[in-house]
């Protein structure tokens, strides 16, 4: 693998992660583009490494926050702890959620799923969910404090159909949490902190598909320069995406996945009938 190639697949992982259009979808279309496969799972823990890095240094004071309000609810009781520590509790019951029935899915799903129409399908399928939460459904005003544990389950069953190429993990945590009647900050909030488990457990999940003789394939430098490229690239998509989305333009990303599905099934489909062709 080239810098350059490492460079882009780096930059397309940072980006996607945490937009409401897919990474998985992205970095497929982009091995696709450049005619590259990577054996197992290796290249793309690297990649992950960079996204997790940059969104728990993001959200490092709310973790710590999280975690001490957490433990000291369970060994205190003191009320003003509750809100947080019941808050805490619904990232571990979606995570839960998601993290069993994620792998059921992907175990019956596994060789089907990486295909150019299902993910233009997939793809398409976001964008109609987003137009719908954006334009239909009306916009819910409850916090953190007012959450509950079906709103828990709602945003985990969402979240499970990431396992999908082209639904996207943090568009399906989004919709859910806005269509359950949340207010957007706390939708936002709830679904980039749920993204730190999930993301974090998927990886370690991956580490068994570690090739060290694959990554040394590879070369140093280009995975260093792909690591750096997700964790610079993460760190922009959270900051720009946070305050794009209080100001509510989900439509743009419905308008976005539309296009995508349809380059899929135009350009990328005979990109890869070409490459078996060979």
């Amino acid at each position: 693998m080239s810098v350059f190639e490492a460079l882009i697949f780096g930059i397309v992982q940072g980006i996607s992660e945490f937009l409401p259009i897919s990474s998985t979808a992205h970095i497929i279309i982009a091995q696709f583009v450049f005619g590259k496969t990577f054996p197992g799972l290796s290249f793309e823990v690297i990649l992950h490494l960079g996204s997790i890095v940059a969104v728990v240094l993001y959200f490092r004071r709310d973790c710590i926050h999280l975690t001490l309000t957490f433990f000291r609810y369970m060994a205190r009781r003191r009320s003003e702890d509750r809100p947080e520590f019941f808050f805490a509790v619904y990232i571990i019951t979606a995570t839960f959620i998601t993290g069993i029935l994620g792998l059921f899915l992907e175990d019956i799903f596994a060789e089907t799923m990486k295909t150019p129409g299902f993910i233009a399908a997939a793809l398409a399928l976001t964008g109609i969910f987003l137009i719908l939460i954006e334009r239909v459904h009306e916009i819910g005003k409850r916090t953190e404090t007012e959450m509950t544990f079906l709103d828990a389950v709602i945003v985990g069953l969402a979240q499970t159909l990431a396992v999908f190429p082209g639904i996207s993990r943090s568009g399906s945590t989004l919709i859910a949490a806005l269509y359950a009647g949340l207010n957007r900050r706390t939708a936002v909030r709830y679904s980039f902190l749920l993204a730190i488990p999930v993301i974090l457990g998927s990886s370690v999940l991956a580490f068994d598909d570690l090739n060290t003789g694959s990554l040394a394939a590879l070369g140093a430098l280009p995975l260093m320069i792909a690591f750096i490229a997700s964790f610079i690239t993460s760190w922009i998509g959270i900051v720009w995406l946070i305050d794009f989305l209080n100001k509510g333009r989900l439509l743009y990303f419905a308008l976005y996945c539309f296009l995508l599905a349809i380059l899929v099934v135009t350009m990328i489909d005979n990109i890869a009938i070409t490459a078996l062709q060979k």
